[in-house]
């Protein structure tokens, strides 16, 4: 496994869907873990129930069926679906929607996702799902979804590209008394972008970050803040490490015409410079 997960790190991360499948036909053993912990780019589904889109991932997977956030229904259908307690649907169906506003101001544009499941310690049984309400939920784990493709955008350069991100968070109450909890955020952005002049940038980046908050404003309220600190980090990231180390590259390759005619234009006055003064210096009395 750990072989397979290096040679996926070295491939192009454009071509990561490819070289996935191959890989799963080489070692189908290791299918299920492979699919599990390769970040593969979202694709969307649509729920004709609500006629809205929905994303697609290892979270809401069963079998070869995928959950809609919006109705908790399986495309396609499936009967025993894995499916979230009562208390954590009623959250998940919140955190979709404040979820959709923050995608449309920050990304004017693109597809989101909630998923969120219980985490069942070794003390609990399944009885312990059935909370009254989500203020009761000791631990739980979800997903944050975005996609926004190159289309949705108003710059006519990029041919084609994306940007997903995937926040997976795990939430644990702190003492018995619940006023507290500890969150744990493993955030990944996948970026490609392809250019009309045939330049082609591509990767993923992963960060994380733990925090204790207070749980009196809600769950969403404090993963919506770590969130929206992490996703900006994650800009600046991609902005420093892609964005600006190839921007050092075409400028030590390439010399613009600007600045071709000004190089030259100071050797040429250094040449003059030392003309002059090779000629002061063979006759003093010029000066």
């Amino acid at each position: 496994m750990d072989q397979a997960l290096d040679l996926m790190r070295r491939l192009p991360p454009s071509n990561i869907e490819e070289n996935l499948t191959a890989l799963v036909d080489l070692a189908p053993e290791l299918t299920e873990e492979l699919l599990s912990r390769v970040d593969q780019p979202l694709q969307i589904a649509f729920d004709n129930t609500v006629e809205k889109e929905f994303l697609m991932c290892d979270y809401n997977r069963d079998g070869d069926s995928y959950r809609s956030p919006w109705t908790g229904t399986y495309f396609p259908p499936m009967e025993g679906g894995a499916l979230p307690s009562p208390a954590l649907r009623t959250l998940e169906l919140q955190a979709n929607a404040t979820f959709d506003t923050y995608r449309d101001q920050y990304f004017e544009g693109g597809v989101s996702s909630v998923y969120l499941w219980d985490i069942l310690h070794e003390d609990e049984d399944e009885s312990a799902k059935a909370k009254s309400s989500s203020d009761d939920i000791a631990s739980f784990a979800g997903c944050f979804l975005i996609k926004k493709d190159a289309q949705d955008g108003k710059r006519s350069r990029l041919s084609s590209g994306y940007w997903d991100s995937i926040h997976v968070v795990e939430v644990n109450a702190i003492g018995d008394d619940g006023v507290s909890a500890i969150y744990k955020l493993t955030s990944t952005v996948m970026l490609s972008l392809n250019t009309q002049d045939g330049i082609k940038l591509g990767g993923s980046l992963t960060r994380q970050m733990e925090e204790i908050h207070p749980v009196i404003e809600g769950h969403i309220v404090n993963i919506g803040t770590m969130l929206e600190e992490m996703e900006g980090k994650l800009r600046n990231s991609l902005d420093q490490v892609y964005f600006g180390k190839t921007r050092d590259v075409v400028s030590a390759l390439r010399v613009s015409t600007d600045d071709a005619i000004q190089s030259g234009y100071k050797e040429n006055m250094a040449r003059q410079a030392c003309l002059i003064s090779e000629m002061l210096a063979k006759n003093p009395k010029a000066s």
